[in-house]
């Protein structure tokens, strides 16, 4: 896939992060890029309504897993935060976390733990085409747009979804 945008390297890095974290991982069914605050939000949803006592333990669980997570690495986030909001009868569940400290193993590990706590409730996107090498390229292209992104200011928000099994990024 090529990107031709009217503007600098930096957006064509933004868009290819965002589509190869959707690509990659089809649990994420959206995800936004807010160049101000230099976040990515992960949205998954869930194909209910959780009560109040799951989405406590799950929003613990996660937390935990993610604060140990880069404990172990010996970072320290700057934002992580979950949230959610039930529509209709799903439950949208949503990451924030800054773009300075996060790395592709993380968003591996968030996306883990989602299928782990949701299970078969956790909507998804097909991607049985992609084999074990496209995976693997895939997150190589995250772990290095990520690293592109984190020192360069950009100034576009970018919002990505999948509609139809195509992959959508907007400008806002």
């Amino acid at each position: 896939m090529v990107f031709h945008y009217k503007g600098s390297e930096d957006i064509t890095n933004s868009v290819s992060l965002l589509i190869s974290i959707l690509i990659r991982y089809p649990e994420v069914a959206k995800i936004n890029y807010d160049p101000d605050k230099h976040n990515l939000n992960f949205t998954f949803i869930h194909s209910g309504i959780i009560s109040d006592q799951e989405l406590y333990q799950l929003k613990d669980n996660i937390l935990s897993s993610i604060e140990m997570y880069n404990i172990l690495e010996g970072k320290t986030p700057e934002v992580v935060k979950l949230d959610y909001n039930i529509t209709d009868n799903l439950t949208m569940i949503e990451i924030l976390r800054d773009v300075d400290t996060l790395v592709q193993e993380e968003i591996a590990l968030m996306v883990e733990l989602f299928r782990q706590y949701i299970k078969n409730s956790l909507i998804t996107d097909d991607n049985e085409s992609l084999v074990d090498e496209d995976l693997v390229i895939q997150e190589e292209l995250i772990e290095h747009m990520l690293e592109s992104i984190k020192n360069k200011s950009e100034n576009k928000r970018l919002y990505a979804f999948r509609d139809e099994g195509r992959v959508l990024v907007f400008n806002k």
